[in-house]
């Protein structure tokens, strides 16, 4: 019977055109946009980038269905890290007059803020109404801590204190050598996450389900499905950049007409990339799965530093690109806190109300003082 159901609901998923349609026609109108140039136009484009990254999250999550966890988990944070990377380069190369210089660095924090504070603590909330308390597995979750705290301070917050270099920026040497001791510790993690300590990051009364889905995935996704999902997920990663590059401009003119800084563009544009993976945290969560939501979010942000800012970092010391890597005092007393805050809630294993209420309420104290600083 579960057989027969997991068949119906493969079916069901490559049933799903618009993940077809709306990169097609993202890429048609982005070729059309030497001909038309509107303001409507551009609000057809948002809306056509937006299902694009929708659409590049559902190819992920079948490519990973027939990988089978933790590898889909991976798969759709690397996804997520691309389509990030692809637009702070976009940006940063092509957009004339923007100030860049602390876009990779308002991206990528707000990228962390959003994970620890507003996936996280809504994935609590929802769990914790349904279910009171929710179970995972402390070592995976212990192990992912550590290491994002670690490259944080690195990334963020240690530029702020070093002496060749001022104005939160490192040297370019000092670039690549923290990118790369953060994209050392990213695959060591993977590797942990992937291979030595694989069970770590399975529930305890999921691991027997976790490995009969995997065997049935394999069994039921044909490769070339799985290609074509590849080539989908390509495509939809490519308009998406493109897409997100013509429309920077636009960007910057609706936060600054709003009066709000420039930094709420980082805010924006870790909130588009990061919706998708949002979704699929929210819905694993509604269904007990909070081990699979800290995956997802753990995960997203460790690939948000360990893979972003050493792609980036590269770029930026080949074209002579700045970048200010370091956080003011606001925002360190609030990434301080939220790493506080989330690791005494995940140390018992356990989940419960007040731990998403709080994470919440951080999450909103940091949109707010983003916008009115």
């Amino acid at each position: 019977m579960s057989t027969i159901k997991d068949k119906q609901v493969i079916k069901k998923k490559y049933l799903s055109g618009w993940t077809v349609l709306i990169p097609v026609l993202a890429w048609i109108f982005y070729f059309a946009n030497t001909v038309f140039s509107s303001g409507f136009y551009s609000l057809i484009l948002s809306v056509l980038l937006l299902g694009s990254v929708l659409a590049a999250v559902y190819h992920s999550e079948v490519i990973a269905h027939r990988l089978g966890e933790p590898f889909g988990t991976l798969l759709l944070a690397f996804a997520i890290t691309v389509i990030e990377v692809g637009l702070i380069i976009s940006i940063m190369m092509g957009a004339e007059g923007l100030e860049t210089v602390t876009l990779a660095r308002d991206t990528v924090f707000a990228a962390v803020m959003i994970i620890l504070t507003g996936i996280i603590g809504i994935c609590i909330v929802i769990g914790s109404l349904r279910y009171r308390e929710q179970t995972f597995t402390l070592q995976g979750v212990s192990t992912a801590l550590i290491t994002l705290t670690a490259v944080v301070v690195f990334v963020l917050i240690l530029p702020n204190y070093t002496i060749s270099h001022t104005g939160g920026e490192y040297t370019s040497f000092q670039l690549l050598f923290i990118a790369l001791v953060s994209l050392a510790l990213y695959l060591g993690f993977t590797m942990v996450q992937t291979m030595r300590h694989r069970s770590f990051f399975i529930s305890p009364q999921n691991k027997l389900l976790a490995d009969q889905k995997e065997q049935n995935s394999n069994e039921l996704l044909s490769r070339k499905k799985m290609l074509v999902s590849c080539l989908m997920l390509i495509l939809c990663l490519g308009i998406v950049v493109l897409m997100a590059k013509l429309l920077s401009k636009d960007v910057e003119h609706i936060v600054l007409s709003f009066g709000a800084p420039k930094s709420v563009v980082g805010v924006i544009i870790a909130g588009i990339v990061l919706l998708p993976e949002g979704l699929a945290a929210f819905r694993a969560a509604k269904n007990d799965q909070i081990q699979t939501s800290l995956n997802l979010a753990f995960g997203s942000a460790l690939a948000s530093i360990g893979l972003s800012i050493p792609a980036i970092a590269i770029i930026s010391v080949i074209f002579g690109i700045r970048m200010t890597l370091g956080i003011d005092i606001k925002s360190t007393v609030l990434l301080g806190l939220s790493l506080f805050i989330i690791t005494v809630s995940l140390a018992t294993g356990k989940t419960n109300i007040m731990q998403g209420v709080v994470l919440v309420g951080i999450f909103l104290i940091y949109l707010f003082i983003s916008i009115v600083p």
